[in-house]
C-alpha cells in the first residue's frame, strides 16, 4: 500500500501509484504561461565522463516545459573543457527554441566579476556547488525569463525526466501555491545507502531535541524525510531572498534561509521517484578533509551557527552532553536499521555502521569547537537582494559576461 501519511510541521506529496508524465508535461507547459520555470544544473567538469550526465542531457532533450537551462560549470576547466560541456548540452532547448547557457566560472570574466564582489566585502565564497549554484541563480534573475528556479545534481544514474515533472510541478502549479519543494525517494540497492542521512542527520536532531526540548527549527528539519537531497525547487523570490553557504552544508543551509523566509504552509517536500541512485562518497574515516568526513563536519557546523541564530547556546559543557547523545541516539538506529535489513534480505555490515558514526561524532566535535572559538565562521554567500542593493548593475554586467564567453567559442 502507497504511503499516504503526513506528519511533521510541512506538506509532504507522495508517489501514489504511476506516474502519469504525459499529463504532468501538459499541465506544466500550460502553467508555464504564468510561471515559467528555469533549471539550474551544478557540474564539474569530470561528470561529463561519468555515467550519469549522458542520460541526464538525454532525458532532458524531451522535456517540453523548461524556458531555461543553466550549466554552472565549477572546478578547474579550461576552453576546451567549457566547449566539451557546451556541446553536451546542445541538443536541451527550452520551450521558446532557446539553447542552454553554460556560465564558465573558472573563464577570466566571471572570475573578474567575483573578484569585484570581494572588493565590496560580498565574497562568493570559494569553488563549490554553493557558488555554482548562487551564481547560475544570479544569471536567471539578470535574464528575467523564469518564475520558479529548480535544481538537482548532476550525477543521479537512474535519471527519468519524471523526476524534473514532479520536483517542478509543486511550486509551478499557481493553484498549489507552494514557494519551496524539496525532493525525496529511498535509496536502497543490495544495501541501504544515504549514511549520512541515516546515521547523522536523524540522529543528531533527534538527540538535539532530547537534550534542548521543542525548538521549532529542529521540528521543522525532522519534517523532511531527505534533508539532503540536492533536489529542490523554488520561486524567484526565495532565489533572491536566500542566502547560500558555499561549502557541504549548502542543502540545510537552504533549509533554514527558506525556514527564515516562507511561511510553513508554503513549504512541502515532494517524493520524486522510487529509488535513487548517485554516486557514493569515500566515508574518509581518517582524513577530515575529505570524503563525507568533511561532508558532516560542514553541515554540523551549518546547523549549529542556525541554531546559535535563534538563541540556542554552545559551549564546550553542552557539546559533550550533545555528542554524548548523540552517539547513543544513532547506535540505537543502527540496530533498527540491522533488523530492517535483515527482514528485506538487504547486505549490513554493522562495523562498517559502527565505523562510520564513530567518524561523525569525531566531525560533530569539530565543528562544534570550530563554532566554540569562531561563532561567526565562514561567512554564507550574501543573497542577491544585498549583492543588487550594493552593486545595481551587477546582475547586468553578470548576463553580459556570460554570454561573452558564449559567443566567444562560436
Amino acid at each position: 500500500m502507497a504511503d499516504f501519511h503526513q506528519s511533521g510541521v510541512i506538506t509532504s506529496l507522495h508517489r501514489l501509484g504511476e506516474v502519469d508524465l504525459p499529463r504532468l508535461e501538459r499541465e506544466l507547459v500550460r502553467y508555464g504561461r504564468e510561471r515559467p520555470v528555469a533549471l539550474v544544473l551544478p557540474s564539474l567538469y569530470a561528470e561529463i565522463h561519468g555515467p550519469a550526465l549522458k542520460q541526464i542531457v538525454e532525458e532532458l532533450s524531451l522535456v517540453p516545459y523548461l524556458s531555461q537551462c543553466v550549466v554552472s560549470l565549477s572546478g578547474e576547466a579550461d576552453t576546451n573543457q567549457f566547449q566539451e560541456m557546451r556541446d553536451l548540452f546542445e541538443r536541451v532547448r527550452a520551450s521558446d527554441g532557446a539553447k542552454p547557457t553554460v556560465i564558465w566560472n573558472q573563464g577570466p570574466r566571471v572570475q573578474e566579476l567575483f573578484l569585484r564582489l570581494k572588493s565590496e566585502g560580498l565574497d562568493p565564497g570559494a569553488d563549490g556547488k554553493g557558488r555554482a549554484n548562487w551564481i547560475a541563480f544570479g544569471y536567471v534573475l539578470a535574464t528575467q525569463r523564469a518564475r520558479v528556479v529548480a535544481t538537482h545534481d548532476c550525477d543521479i544514474l537512474n535519471y527519468r525526466r519524471d523526476l524534473l515533472a514532479r520536483l517542478c510541478f509543486p511550486t509551478a502549479n499557481p493553484n498549489m501555491s507552494y514557494e519551496f519543494a524539496k525532493g525525496y525517494y529511498s535509496r536502497v540497492s543490495d544495501r541501504m545507502h544515504g549514511r549520512v542521512s541515516r546515521l547523522f542527520m536523524a540522529p543528531l536532531i533527534r538527540s538535539m531535541k532530547s537534550v534542548l526540548g521543542p525548538v521549532p527549527l529542529l521540528d521543522y528539519l525532522e519534517s523532511f524525510r531527505y534533508p539532503l537531497a540536492g533536489e529542490c525547487s523554488m520561486t524567484i523570490e526565495l532565489v533572491r531572498a536566500n542566502r547560500v553557504p558555499a561549502d557541504w552544508g549548502l542543502e540545510v543551509g537552504v533549509l533554514a534561509e527558506v525556514y527564515r523566509n516562507c511561511s510553513l504552509k508554503r513549504i512541502c517536500q515532494v517524493e520524486l521517484v522510487e529509488n535513487y541512485d548517485h554516486k557514493h562518497q569515500a566515508l574518509s574515516e581518517h582524513d577530515p578533509a575529505g570524503g563525507l568526513h568533511r561532508m558532516v563536519r560542514d553541515i554540523a557546523a551549518s546547523l549549529i551557527r542556525n541554531l546559535a541564530s535563534y538563541g540556542v547556546e554552545f559551549d564546550s559543557g553542552f557539546l559533550n552532553t550533545m555528542i554524548s547523545a548523540y552517539v547513543r541516539t544513532a547506535q540505537d538506529a543502527i540496530a533498527r536499521y540491522s533488523d530492517d535489513a535483515k527482514l528485506n534480505g538487504l547486505v549490513f555490515d554493522r562495523h562498517e555502521e559502527e565505523v562510520a558514526v564513530e567518524t561523525f561524532s569525531g566531525a560533530l566535535r569539530a565543528a562544534g569547537l570550530d563554532f566554540v572559538r569562531d561563532p561567526m565562521g565562514s561567512p554564507q554567500i550574501p543573497n542577491w537582494s544585498r549583492v543588487v542593493s550594493a552593486m545595481p548593475d551587477f546582475l547586468d554586467d553578470l548576463r553580459a559576461a556570460v554570454e561573452e564567453d558564449d559567443r566567444s567559442l562560436r
